[in-house]
């Protein structure tokens, strides 16, 4: 069986022999860039290979990119194939953040025409209030070969998203807070506020208090009321760099809604125009939806 969405601590548990699996352990701190790898020696999954933000999921910013621009992927198909991935592999994503950063390589992977790849549902939280086994050993790798089929239509550039929503031929959709979306806090990028015509729907929706993914059928009614009447394939998902949207993404494929995409810029490479539309506030928000 292979996973494409999430998988359950129980089931990667029980597959951590598995020579075919290959595990990442993807934890990131935007405030602390460091925290991450430095979490991963401490103790991770046993078997789990580090994939860092910035330096393995993300390319140098430029001065007109957002603030985590897509890695340059022909790097990336090299660092999967010396980490030990080929086209075969079940592969397993994790942080310690509800997948908010493990969704980045999730999309990655699937954009490079690697469908065998999951989300640990509960992340490494979840796995450790389970008992489950971890390490502060680092895995032994056999570097193996992975090739890349990339389909570039995954994701979309800032003129598209202009032209789309003028056309009204998309449905965009905010995974940022709410402070952050309208405009009241913005503790990272220089600019508040969103683009107009967005909606919003901060990841933290699609999961319950357990910080477990919500069940597709309440997953498929919540976006189906948000996206009406525009079907999935026209849904373009942001946030603050890309990073996080993938969340929201990830979100409807579990509820059985595929094809949507990501705007890979997102709002910090939105503002880096200044020519650009942006809005502030509630009442514009829901004037313009």
């Amino acid at each position: 069986m292979t996973y494409t969405t999430l998988v359950s601590a129980a089931t990667l548990a029980a597959n951590l022999d598995h020579p075919h699996w290959r595990i990442f352990d993807c934890r990131f701190s935007l405030a602390d860039t460091a925290a991450g790898y430095k979490s991963y020696r401490q103790s991770h999954i046993p078997g789990a290979v580090y994939a860092d933000l910035n330096k393995d999921l993300s390319s140098p910013v430029q001065p007109y990119t957002g603030r985590h621009p897509l890695p340059n992927f022909e790097l990336l198909a090299a660092k999967l194939g010396d980490w030990g991935v080929n086209n075969r592999c079940q592969v397993v994503v994790y942080d310690d953040a509800g997948g908010a950063f493990a969704g980045r390589m999730w999309w990655l992977l699937r954009s490079m025409g690697h469908t065998q790849v999951a989300v640990l549902d509960g992340g490494y939280g979840h796995w450790r209030k389970r008992g489950l086994p971890t390490t502060a050993i680092l895995p032994k790798i056999a570097a193996s070969g992975f090739r890349s089929y990339l389909d570039d239509r995954q994701w979309l550039s800032a003129n598209q998203i202009e032209t789309g929503l003028a056309s009204r031929s998309i449905r965009l959709i905010d995974a940022r807070t709410q402070e952050r979306f309208f405009g009241k806090a913005e503790p990272i990028d220089p600019v508040a506020g969103h683009i107009p015509g967005a909606l919003n729907r901060p990841l933290q929706s699609n999961l319950d208090r357990n910080g477990l993914f919500l069940s597709p059928d309440q997953l498929r009614r919540q976006f189906s009321d948000l996206i009406a009447p525009w079907p999935a394939e026209r849904v373009v998902h942001m946030c603050g760099s890309g990073v996080t949207a993938c969340h929201n993404l990830l979100a409807m494929e579990i509820a059985g809604l595929g094809g949507s995409k990501l705007y890979a810029g997102s709002w910090s490479e939105w503002i880096r125009n200044k020519n650009r539309p942006i809005a502030g506030d509630e009442r514009t928000a829901k004037s313009l939806t």
